[in-house]
């Protein structure tokens, strides 16, 4: 179970971070079993634990691999066989990379908690952000996110990159409220599917509430510059719209 702190105490967050990475190894050791004693049962360890969930065997038994070598599974998981093949838990989607195997992209599947594990890392980065760069509880970012086309697996799960399947959640879309975080962009325009049309509205966003903007990103810097020539292009326009309250009439998603 993750342990719990409040987003917005920063030196809150900082001890929870200098406990467990003090204890990193104890907590190492902690999860590993958890692991193995979840997962025993499932088909991949019982081929090579039959069932036990000891530690040192299992540094033995089970060898270090490769996606091809793990690629089998995945595949008859998306092809609709059961979780148990390889997790205990439930798997609930599957999530795809930026790199390909046999000009595929890879996935990797992923679970609810895996979600909830993700959100908790991330706002532990803002303790981190908060120690270092002053006043990021003032004014609001101007962060640009994007969602990307996502499948429909055999199986029913939906096959996306793992941006998208958090820009998609409840920990995202009913996020509580952070004071660290308080972006110009609307959900709606984050999770629109035509990226033209979220570039233009988060844009536009951004500028009408220019005069609170105290900082500006992308996840990715290729998204940043993207931004940038986008600006330049229709730059005319988004004045416009700023100027006469209203937005331009391609933009219907």
């Amino acid at each position: 179970m993750l342990p719990l702190f409040d987003p917005n105490d920063s030196e809150a967050g900082m001890k929870l971070l200098e406990d467990l990475t003090s204890n990193a190894y104890q907590i190492q050791q902690q999860v590993l079993q958890q692991i193995l004693a979840t997962n025993a049962g499932t088909e991949y360890l019982m081929g090579f634990l039959s069932g036990q969930s000891d530690k040192q065997l299992f540094k033995k038994k089970v060898p270090v691999v490769s996606y091809e070598d793990v690629k089998p599974y995945i595949e008859r998981i998306a092809n609709g066989e059961p979780s148990e093949i390889i997790s205990a838990q439930k798997i609930t989607e599957l999530l795809t990379s930026s790199g390909t195997s046999g000009g595929q992209p890879k996935m990797m599947p992923s679970t609810a908690e895996d979600l909830d594990r993700k959100t908790f890392f991330y706002n532990l980065l803002v303790p981190v952000l908060n120690k270092y760069v002053e006043d990021l509880d003032k004014g609001k970012g101007m962060y640009l996110f994007f969602i990307k086309p996502e499948i429909t697996t055999p199986s029913g799960l939906m096959a996306r990159p793992v941006l998208t399947s958090y820009y998609k959640s409840k920990n995202f879309t009913n996020r509580p409220f952070n004071r660290f975080n308080i972006y110009t962009s609307p959900d709606d325009t984050i999770l629109c599917s035509d990226s033209k049309q979220s570039m233009y509205c988060q844009l536009l966003c951004g500028l009408v509430q220019r005069d609170e903007v105290l900082r500006v990103g992308a996840v990715f810097a290729s998204a940043f510059l993207r931004a940038i020539k986008f600006l330049e292009d229709y730059w005319n326009e988004l004045c416009s719209n700023i100027r006469s309250g209203h937005v331009s009439d391609w933009i219907t998603d």
